[in-house]
């Protein structure tokens, strides 16, 4: 098998087979682990091929295409973006970011579907009843989600990005902009007050019908629930650049990950605090992982979601009666595209040209994928008696 420096497959690689001998993970981690650290070796298969000009051979091993993967994701990505191109209006565009007090992180780790759900729920809510009143827009609003559970250094930190278009569809199919025209949206303020207030009532009531699990911290209202209001984007392509960056991010890229010994793992991280200062934290590899794998989610959990206009209910006639309002013409519709293309087209990559000589590559052979074929049992079975819990 493929052996890495320092990435994060190495990690795995290396300190799994401890960490999980002290901490019993869920079955669906690890088969997310196993998959990382598989991903492009021969245990997943792919095929051999060679030039038809200068005859040089070059074995390519098959990505694992699991959404933590910081090998992954980039095709996903672009194909993602293709299709949000074709909703962009041309207004201007908020950043929003909802999160919720450190005290809270016992609960979300305890239930995480539940808290998740809660979160989106509610802050989307807040959102949308701040766009329908007149003193804000008056009208119905659009917005793209997307839940991130970590911080730079891999803390857990749950908070949600909202990418929402500077104002709103109103009852009779015209578009409103936002007050001074999309100079600002909402007092984050007033979002933040409200949205504590609706968060606790609402965990208050899943707690008290046995939805969730564990205690609810008595000091909410003491705390500092912040809702973080980046400055609008200059325009459509910077909205897209932008989500790009946001969507299918993992926890840690490989490029962080400095190094990997046979002790501890170094990697560096962006302190926004310290005017964005690029940082470097050494820690045990066991620490690292138990930090990794909290943001491990639980498999078929949309973390991508959209609301109000955008949503896939009301998308359709919602951007037509917008576009008509404001008197554009909807991007030309993308046909589906290969990944060939799409890899050639945005990002420079040409599969299947051989880069020695420019000449066709031909495949000659394909491997089996054996990491499909084990992928019913979980890949690490180790006993243990002790419980994963927050504290790991």
């Amino acid at each position: 098998m493929k052996e890495s420096n320092n990435e994060l497959a190495d990690v795995i690689r290396k300190f799994l087979p401890f960490f999980n001998s002290e901490n019993k993970l869920p079955a669906y981690k690890l088969r997310a682990l196993d998959a990382i650290m598989k991903c492009r070796t021969e245990y997943m298969g792919g095929h051999i091929e060679i030039c038809e000009d200068c005859g040089v051979e070059n074995t390519l091993y098959n990505s694992c295409r699991n959404r933590h993967c910081p090998q992954c994701g980039a095709i996903d990505k672009e194909k993602w973006i293709i299709n949000r191109e074709y909703d962009l209006l041309p207004v201007r565009y908020f950043h929003l970011v909802f999160t919720v007090p450190a005290s809270l992180n016992k609960l979300f780790m305890n239930n995480q579907r539940q808290m998740y759900n809660l979160l989106f729920t509610v802050s989307w809510k807040v959102l949308s009843d701040f766009g329908k009143t007149e003193k804000w827009i008056g009208g119905k609003i659009g917005a793209t989600a997307i839940l991130h559970t970590w911080g730079q250094q891999l803390n857990y930190h749950p908070h949600i990005h909202f990418i929402v278009p500077g104002g709103a569809l109103m009852r009779d199919g015209n578009w409103k902009h936002a007050r001074n025209r999309g100079k600002y949206l909402f007092s984050v303020k007033q979002l933040s007050s409200v949205f504590r207030a609706r968060f606790a009532e609402q965990l208050r009531f899943l707690k008290k019908e046995g939805i969730i699990e564990g205690d609810i911290p008595k000091d909410l209202f003491d705390k500092k629930w912040v809702v973080y209001a980046k400055r609008p984007f200059g325009g459509p392509k910077q909205v897209i650049n932008y989500l790009g960056r946001y969507t299918h991010r993992t926890a840690i890229s490989n490029d962080r990950i400095l190094e990997v010994n046979e002790k501890d793992v170094s990697f560096g991280w962006k302190d926004y605090g310290d005017n964005y200062a690029q940082k470097t934290t050494t820690m045990s590899g066991e620490k690292f992982l138990g930090l990794f794998v909290r943001h491990i989610s639980q498999p078929g959990f949309t973390r991508i979601r959209h609301y109000g206009f955008l949503s896939s209910a009301a998308k359709k006639k919602s951007l037509m009666l917008i576009r008509k309002s404001l008197g554009v013409k909807p991007a030309p519709a993308q046909k589906d595209k290969k990944w060939q293309e799409i890899a050639l087209e945005r990002m420079g990559i040409k599969p299947g040209i051989c880069k020695c000589c420019g000449g066709k590559m031909k495949t000659i052979k394909t491997l089996p994928n054996m990491f499909r074929m084990s992928n019913r049992a979980p890949p690490i079975k180790i006993k243990t008696n002790k419980q994963w819990t927050i504290n790991q």
